[in-house]
C-alpha cells in the first residue's frame, strides 16, 4: 500500500504558498485570524461585531454600525463616549 501523502494545514496564509518567509506569513496569519473573528460590540455588550469594510464595523445583534481602527476594533473610546452620551440624557 502506499503512503498518505501528510497534508499541511496552512490556514488562511495558504494562498501565500513558500512566499514571502515564515515569519511574515505567521504574522499575517495572527492579524487576519483576529481581524477576521467577533469582537465585543459597544453599545450591546455582544461578541458580534464583524469587520464590513477597513475601518468599519457592525454588531450582527443589535445592528450598530461604528468607525474604529482597520484590523481590530479599539472599543474602549467608543464605549466612553457612549457612557457620556448616556449621562446627559
Amino acid at each position: 500500500m502506499p503512503k498518505k501523502k501528510k497534508k499541511r494545514k496552512t490556514g488562511i496564509t495558504g494562498r501565500f504558498g513558500s512566499r514571502y518567509g515564515t515569519k511574515i506569513r505567521q504574522r499575517v496569519k495572527s492579524i487576519e485570524e483576529e481581524m477576521k473573528g467577533y469582537h465585543e460590540c459597544p453599545k450591546c455588550g455582544a461578541e458580534k461585531v464583524k469587520r464590513v469594510g477597513t475601518g468599519i464595523w457592525k454588531c450582527e445583534r443589535c445592528e450598530t454600525k461604528f468607525a474604529a481602527k482597520a484590523y481590530k476594533p479599539s472599543i474602549t473610546p467608543i464605549k466612553k463616549k457612549i457612557a457620556e452620551e448616556a449621562t446627559e440624557e
